[in-house]
């Protein structure tokens, strides 16, 4: 658990273990459990969870924090309480009288380590002091190889609904399943991403936690805050309520960006486009910049406009044009060749609309590049993350060359094309 950092409170001054239960009966399994382990048996302190917010106030936190929630009424808030008197780095464990399948969720997305459901035995006691332990003094259980360089792919989409946040979550899927990478997935649409809902996940409230209080971020605080999707993939997205504004400088998605560049070997942030005005250093380190677009007259302009943006701020991100949703014939607004000729450069990838597919990883909970069996779909996103991969293998992979025709050249370009759509649809009459 991680609550902002007190430097007065130096960690030398830290005990190893405390405890703070409501009854004497679970005071009586702790104290020799806790000798076996070298504690203090008088760490173990009456007075619940209350107890304990009220003494870590003013004093430091432990290494290991159990804690009785029997007597709180709110157990979610009254850890979030805890969590604002307890250093980064502790570890907390936490028992209860109520056995909620979604309680548990709730806590552990909270920064719990464990919970446990009392009456329980020595021996599970035990097994959970042995995970805290672990946690504390093992290795980082996404720590990358040192052979295997750092990537960082930002999926972006030029018009809400072309399926960004679609693309970015089959992508890191398959970075970890097929990449074999440990893989971060980074949703940065406060209110209403879909990072976590895609993969069947709780949000957690790391993200929001994050944003409001940057001073936790620490390599724990992601192992706590980020929740898993399977082996090598994890997530930290967020549903805040729409009606409390985010309001941050920023620094907290740098410091996030750089522990999981620590903690991981990819981390894919899907970024709407608001977060581009709002906050372009998101991109200044990215590898490789995933542009998604429709084939549509609105989709050709911002595409142009993001594309220009992305050359002066991003100069150094290999940039990956992905045509999503691609349907067969005649059916799309513009054609790709009109398309492409605005843009000033080929689109790199198409991927076709499969409605049934679509679906049916709604309903699983699954990226669509793990439902769908059409080829046509699973090739081309197999091809992107092989192309995202590869940005960090070479040192100066290939870019699109320059024009030298300005924006604005560009945008005339694109407004002589609505001129001549009112002709076409009138010879069509």
């Amino acid at each position: 658990m991680n609550a902002p950092f007190n430097p007065s409170r130096g960690a030398a001054l830290r005990d190893p273990f405390m405890a703070f239960v409501c009854d004497d009966a679970t005071a009586e399994i702790l104290r020799p459990i806790a000798v076996e382990h070298g504690w203090a048996p008088e760490k173990v302190n009456k007075g619940g969870l209350r107890n304990a917010v009220q003494s870590l106030s003013v004093s430091a936190s432990p290494n290991i924090l159990f804690v009785d929630l029997s007597e709180s009424g709110d157990p979610l808030n009254d850890i979030n309480a805890l969590a604002e008197v307890c250093e980064p780095g502790t570890v907390v464990i936490a028992a209860g009288q109520v056995n909620d399948v979604r309680l548990y969720r709730d806590l552990v997305a909270s920064g719990i380590q464990d919970y446990l459901l009392k009456p329980f035995t020595g021996d599970q006691l035990r097994e959970a002091f042995a995970n805290a332990q672990l946690t504390i003094s093992g290795p980082r259980v996404n720590e990358p190889s040192m052979e295997r360089p750092h990537v960082l792919a930002a999926v972006i989409g030029v018009r809400g609904g072309v399926g960004a946040s679609t693309i970015a979550s089959s992508v890191a899927w398959l970075m970890g399943d097929k990449a074999n990478r440990t893989t971060a997935l980074l949703d940065l649409d406060i209110h209403f991403g879909t990072g976590a809902l895609a993969l069947d996940l709780e949000p957690g409230r790391g993200l929001t936690d994050a944003i409001e209080n940057p001073s936790r971020i620490d390599g724990l605080f992601i192992e706590r805050a980020m929740v898993r999707a399977n082996e090598k993939l994890c997530v930290l997205s967020a549903e805040a309520p729409i009606n409390q504004p985010m309001m941050t400088d920023g620094a907290a998605f740098f410091q996030l960006q750089e522990e999981m560049r620590s903690a991981f070997e990819s981390t894919v942030l899907d970024l709407p486009r608001p977060m581009l005005v709002q906050h372009p250093h998101l991109v200044h380190d990215a590898h490789v910049c995933i542009v998604v677009i429709e084939l549509t007259l609105a989709a050709t302009r911002d595409a142009i406009r993001i594309l220009s943006w992305l050359k002066t701020n991003a100069p150094q991100a290999k940039v990956i044009v992905v045509a999503n949703r691609v349907t067969a014939g005649s059916g799309q607004e513009i054609s790709r060749k009109d398309f492409e000729k605005s843009i000033e450069r080929p689109i790199d990838i198409t991927i076709p609309l499969d409605l049934k597919a679509a679906a049916q990883a709604a309903k699983l909970g699954q990226p669509i590049a793990k439902v769908s069996k059409n080829a046509k779909i699973t090739q081309p996103l197999n091809e992107l993350v092989l192309r995202t991969v590869a940005a960090v293998d070479t040192a100066d992979g290939e870019r699109p060359k320059a024009s030298g025709e300005s924006l604005l050249g560009k945008l005339g370009n694109f407004r002589a094309m609505l001129a001549k759509k009112p002709k076409a649809a009138a010879g069509a009459a």
